[in-house]
């Protein structure tokens, strides 16, 4: 008698197991339309810009940004949170050790500088980048 009653309670409770409470419904959006483009007169090519260093790109790049602004006014506190934060975004990305490397420099902190390049060097993949990084390991 008490097994069917606990076969029963048994299929319930493991139907129950089976579904995820946590799983948000499919939402399922049309393709967005496009208008018609009009043909635009040619524009001038704009000149390549000149930088220091390769411009970063992904969502770390305008912590990175920030990160060179307080550098240069000598805030390396501020320069480092916008460093960190950026490296949590983007862990692999060789600008952001460099970045760091640069700042603990910058605040005399030559032993963190070199750790944190000789890192930077893992993830490193043009030959400016490399040896911007190498100038700390050195």
């Amino acid at each position: 008698m008490k097994s069917p009653v606990l076969v029963v309670g048994l299929v319930i409770f493991l139907s129950a197991c089976g579904t995820n409470p946590y799983s948000l419904p499919k939402i399922e959006s049309p393709e967005p339309e496009y208008e018609e483009s009009k043909p635009q007169p040619e524009a001038l090519p704009k000149p390549p810009v000149e930088t220091s260093r390769p411009q970063p790109v992904g969502a770390a790049a305008g912590l990175l940004a920030k990160a060179d602004t307080a550098r240069e006014r000598g805030e390396y506190d501020q320069a480092l949170a916008y460093l960190e934060r950026a490296q949590r975004i983007d862990p692999d990305n060789a600008e952001i050790y460099l970045g760091l490397a640069q700042t603990h420099a910058a605040a005399g902190n030559m032993i963190q500088a070199r750790a944190t390049a000789e890192r930077g060097l893992l993830y490193c993949s043009g030959g400016n980048q490399c040896d911007a990084l190498r100038a700390y390991t050195r």
